[in-house]
């Protein structure tokens, strides 16, 4: 998985490279004016970066950075950085861009599901990934439907987690929230169980699966 990891970040990094960055990116004269880049300190610019301060280009320009930023520290938050794409229209740019973007998605989903607990910076868990994808503009089921195709302790261990934290008196539940409640899930905990009863885990198991069962 990492492999995976490091061949989608090479392929951010080539798909936009054809980017110069910038020093110093220009601010709106009314409110920030002209402001450095400095990467010791790049959250304070990802809650501006593309709107007050700097041009499409230099979200380009600076997309490898962040991305592989939300992998190496935890400084950066998923949402607000993901969150640039689709005010900047992301799905109209070259396909090639696009296609880095999706296969870094996809890659970081695969190595979260792979290790418990993760070991992937700003992606703490499921739940920050799948809000930071949907922030991005994605529908979550693409990553749902992996999820189903992932039955390994790792993956069933995160699933245990996320159904513990469901809010079951939620009148209207989310994507998230249904497919959760599925009895293909509370199927599922129940056969991670079997296999892992003897585990330390085997308890969040038991538990997720009973809280299935109301």
């Amino acid at each position: 998985m990492e492999k995976e990891l490091t061949t989608a970040l090479a392929g951010v990094r080539d798909a936009f490279a054809r980017y110069p960055r910038r020093a110093v990116l220009d601010g709106c004269p009314h409110c920030r004016g002209s402001v450095l880049v400095d990467e010791h300190d790049l959250f304070s610019l990802t809650i501006s970066l593309g709107n007050t301060v700097g041009s499409r280009a230099d979200v380009k320009a600076l997309l490898p950075v962040l991305l592989e930023r939300l992998l190496g520290s935890d400084d950066l938050d998923p949402a607000i950085v993901l969150g640039k794409l689709p005010r900047q229209e992301w799905r109209t740019w070259p396909r090639v861009e696009q296609e880095a973007v999706d296969a870094y998605l996809d890659a970081v989903w695969r190595s979260l599901l792979t290790d418990h607990p993760p070991r992937l910076g700003s992606f703490t868990d499921p739940a920050t990934f799948l809000d930071a994808a949907r922030a991005a503009g994605e529908r979550v089921e693409r990553f749902l439907a992996v999820w189903d195709a992932t039955p390994t302790p790792s993956a069933d261990r995160h699933l245990a987690e996320m159904v513990a934290r469901l809010d079951f008196a939620k009148p209207k539940p989310s994507v998230l929230g249904v497919w959760l409640r599925r009895k293909a899930t509370r199927d599922r905990l129940h056969r991670a169980w079997e296999r892992d009863h003897d585990s330390p885990w085997a308890d969040d198991l038991a538990q997720a699966y009973d809280l299935l069962r109301v």
